[in-house]
């Protein structure tokens, strides 16, 4: 059967025509040929795969490797024998870095598993792909960020389940609860499908070891180049020449020409494998890393410094701009947010509203399942997010 399979195949073919995620390396490929900016652009591509995706690959692999060969059965059981249980483990689910937790929080919900705080809980918690970024970054405030959005989530969940309405869910029908799948059939797959995920974890298998030791050393200020007797500029060279190959393989590995497909991970139609799940999760946190980071340096190369000067005065606003970005399904634009704050363009406090504000991946399986829950969920996570950005605002930083 995978021997009649062709690459081209006109679903294949008529998909790569209309990729938006294209739209990304074929944009930083040409920046990188732009003579002013080849410095700006190498380097960005560098950092962001030493300093970020080689931490995300290694973090990603041990939890996917762990979760992967873990038997949760008795686990569940002992959860959703008290309401308050589920709503302290979906909160601790989803201050995990990325989506994973969040997804499975929502997936038990969508079955009738689990109660509605739980789902607030999770949303309020979760920081998405974005905490990546941030304990990479500046782990320091991680440590703040973090705890103070599980102890939001948790308060907003039980609070939730105590006081709030909670939409009905609708059950699965009997033939979807027994597995079948006939009405919901997956599109049959192609040699592309898995040409680019079989690339994918060769990538990353190849690299992630010695890319992870790069950047602990880096991390640590040494001078990696000189330490392995390699010229000068060859770690930064091979990381940029990496980055861009991640560019290459996130868009390559898209499934359709929807907005999900740039702002969320890749939902895993071929077969699941946990290695795979690690190489796609960080080629999509790699590819919106890199787009935040140049979006700063054009804007600093445009204007200067000068301006994120309002953003610096317009503290207070800056938290309800980010709350509202916030809102956004995925985890794009809080990767965006989130490297604003590292830039030291915007205050903590906005990006804690943001980061109790966003849902991350999480809500585009909520939105498909169970509308009304996401909405409710997203607007109960909201009003948190402006209480604690505001809160943190007032009570440290003014």
């Amino acid at each position: 059967m995978m021997a009649t399979i062709k690459l081209t195949n006109p679903h294949s073919l008529l998909l790569v025509m209309s990729n938006k995620r294209a739209i990304v390396p074929l944009l930083v490929g040409c920046l990188w040929l732009v003579p002013g900016l080849q410095s700006t652009i190498s380097s960005v591509l560098s950092e962001a795969f030493i300093q970020v995706s080689a931490f995300v690959a290694a973090t990603l692999a041990i939890y996917y490797g762990i979760s992967h060969h873990l038997n949760t059965l008795g686990l569940q059981k002992w959860i959703n024998n008290k309401p308050y249980r589920e709503v302290l483990f979906a909160s601790l689910m989803g201050v995990l870095p990325g989506c994973g937790g969040a997804i499975v929080i929502i997936t038990q919900y969508t079955k009738g598993q689990i109660r509605f705080g739980a789902v607030v809980a999770v949303l309020t918690s979760t920081m998405g792909d974005a905490a990546f970024l941030l304990v990479s970054q500046r782990p320091q405030d991680a440590l703040i960020v973090l705890p103070l959005c599980m102890a939001v989530g948790v308060l907003s969940g039980l609070f939730t389940n105590r006081f709030l309405p909670s939409p009905i869910l609708a059950m699965p029908s009997t033939n979807e609860q027994d597995g079948d799948t006939t009405a919901t059939s997956k599109p049959s797959l192609h040699a592309i499908d898995i040409l680019i995920a079989k690339l994918s974890i060769v990538f990353w298998c190849v690299l992630i070891v010695p890319m992870t030791a790069v950047a602990l050393l880096v991390a640590m200020q040494y001078d990696v180049n000189g330490l392995i007797g390699l010229p000068e500029h060859s770690i930064e060279t091979l990381g940029a020449m990496a980055g861009f190959s991640c560019l290459l393989l996130w868009a390559l590995s898209a499934k359709s020409d929807r907005y999900s497909e740039l702002t969320r991970e890749n939902d895993n139609e071929l077969p699941k494998h946990w290695l795979r799940k690690v190489a796609q999760d960080t080629q999509f946190v790699t590819s919106w890393v890199v787009l935040a980071f140049i979006a700063f340096e054009l804007i600093m190369l445009a204007g200067g410094e000068t301006i994120f000067e309002f953003l610096h005065t317009w503290q207070s606003g800056s938290i309800l701009v980010a709350a509202l970005i916030g809102l956004l399904p995925g985890c794009g634009p809080q990767i965006l947010v989130t490297s604003f704050y590292i830039q030291n363009t915007i205050p903590l406090s906005a990006l804690i509203a943001n980061a109790v504000s966003n849902d991350g991946d999480a809500l585009f399986p909520a939105i498909a399942l169970a509308p009304k829950a996401a909405f409710l969920a997203t607007l109960y996570s909201f009003i948190p997010a402006l209480i604690a950005g505001y809160g943190f605002y007032w009570l440290v930083e003014m």
